[in-house]
């Protein structure tokens, strides 16, 4: 019989914190009103995936809306909202995205990230990373290992900017984190054990 992981994402209920894993990615928080209320945002790769995080978005009782970018990509972006006035102060220095200090993923957050940038590759996982923040690129690195999931930051060249994790152990680890393939989720896009 196996074992929920304590920070398993099934482990607990969805909650507003968990959409910290879109800014772990390439989502963008702005502030609003003298910090009473923000937004998150974020462009992802096709519209299954797009779909999905609006789903995971109402999971958490935040109402989200799919639009397009200006370069017609999926956009996803929720209203102005003041309970999310906590993740954008907590991932803002002044308009720069920033890893807040101490920041350790759990299941919750690691789910919303591979819902946003995830995906597998020959002997790993890729968790995307904004090519606009290269500033938190390696607190993010130092974010998962303290959430005991090593990875290597790659770069443009090498297929990211993303984290990879390797090795099937890890993999294996970062699905038990992330859980089962969401509903209306692509499960090319999701981690899987082997």
């Amino acid at each position: 019989m196996d074992q929920l992981s304590f920070f398993s994402a099934e482990a607990r209920h969805p909650s507003v914190a968990d959409l910290a894993g879109m800014l772990c990615g390439p989502g963008q928080a702005v502030g609003f009103g003298r910090g009473t209320a923000a937004r998150l945002s974020v462009v992802v790769a096709d519209e299954g995936r797009a779909r999905s995080l609006v789903r995971a978005c109402a999971e958490r009782g935040v109402v989200a809306e799919l639009a397009s970018s200006e370069e017609g990509h999926p956009l996803v972006r929720t209203a102005f909202r003041s309970d999310l006035t906590g993740l954008a102060r907590d991932w803002l220095r002044g308009a720069v995205k920033s890893v807040p200090r101490d920041f350790a993923p759990d299941g919750g957050v690691l789910r919303i990230w591979a819902l946003t940038a995830g995906r597998p590759v020959p002997g790993g996982y890729l968790l995307g990373l904004d090519p606009h923040a290269p500033d938190t690129h390696e607190p993010l690195v130092a974010a998962l290992a303290r959430a005991g999931l090593p990875t290597r930051c790659l770069g443009v060249r090498a297929g990211g900017p993303a984290l990879r994790v390797t090795g099937r152990r890890r993999v294996e680890r970062l699905a038990e984190l992330v859980g089962p393939t969401p509903d209306g989720a692509i499960e090319r896009t999701w981690p899987l054990v082997s």
